[in-house]
Formats: C-alpha cells, sequence, structure tokens
C-alpha cells in the first residue's frame, strides 16, 4: 500500500494575525469545518498556477489542454494570465457543498455541510458525502436530495396530525 502524503502545507508565519482573520472570514464564508481545507484549496490552485508557469512558452493545444480541463470543472479560463489570477475562492466554489447551497437544496452553509455528511445529497444516482468534493460542470444539473422513504413520509404526517 502506498503511502499517502498531504495535499496541503502549513502557513510559514503560524500566527500572522492578518492571514488568521482573513480565513476565518473565509472558513465562515464557505462554512468549512478547519482551516486545513483553506490550505487544502491553496495548494491546488497552487499546482494549476505551476502548471500554468510551465504551459507559457509550450504550444497552444497544450494550453487548450489545460484550459479545457479547468473549464470542464466550473473554473472559467481563456488565457495564462487567467489561471495566474486564480483565487482560492474560485476553487472553493466548486466544492458540492457551496453548489448544494446555491442550487438552494439548503437554506445555509452549514445545513448544506450536514446534508452531504449525512447521505441526503445524490449526484447522478450517486451518494455523495464529502462535502470538498469538486463538481464538474456536467455534473451540477444532476444534484438533488435523496427522497424519503414512504415509512418516513407517514410517521411526518402522523405528527403534524
Amino acid at each position: 500500500m502506498k503511502r499517502k502524503h498531504k495535499t496541503y502545507s502549513k502557513p510559514k508565519r503560524p500566527f500572522d494575525k492578518v492571514r488568521i482573520e482573513e480565513e476565518a472570514l473565509i472558513k465562515e464564508e464557505f462554512g468549512l469545518k478547519n482551516k486545513k481545507e483553506i490550505w487544502k484549496a491553496e495548494a491546488k490552485i497552487k499546482s494549476i498556477r505551476e502548471k500554468a508557469k510551465k504551459l507559457i512558452s509550450s504550444k497552444p493545444e497544450e494550453q487548450k489542454a489545460l484550459f479545457d480541463r479547468l473549464k470542464k470543472i466550473g473554473i472559467n479560463v481563456n488565457s495564462i494570465a487567467d489561471v495566474l489570477a486564480l483565487d482560492k475562492k474560485d476553487y472553493l466554489n466548486r466544492r458540492l457543498q457551496t453548489i448544494v447551497l446555491k442550487k438552494k437544496l439548503a437554506t445555509t452553509i452549514k445545513t448544506a455541510r450536514q446534508l452531504i455528511t449525512h447521505k441526503k445529497i445524490i449526484i447522478n444516482k450517486r451518494i455523495v458525502n464529502i462535502p470538498s468534493y469538486v463538481v464538474s460542470v456536467e455534473l451540477e444539473n444532476k444534484i438533488s436530495l435523496k427522497k424519503a422513504k414512504k415509512k418516513q413520509i407517514k410517521k411526518q404526517e402522523e405528527a403534524k396530525e
């Protein structure tokens, strides 16, 4: 079994007040569990930027392949400059948790996370219980709530009466 390596790196200055406050706002806005999720998004954006830097002097076909891959996951870019200008918020907007909120399947970002972890969200007829799942554009319209079973519906109706 291969050893799994970290998908993020901790900040160089752990007690930088400005960074801590900024991360707290992002954590609240996107309903993240901890700051490690922010660092993972930063690492992903950093790797995308590094790929773009390597492709600056390459053929337009290779650059277009990168742009197509990013467009597939919902990050709209048309040039290397657009890729280099990406922010962690662009990546965090593509998470299942935020898309469930945008589609109004949940009222708050925390509720969206809870629905996902409790296996109430279905994508393309499959249950997904990972809030950080990056949703591609083609799957975005296939997100739905799990149907309640008949027994549960009867119990709810009886409770209302």
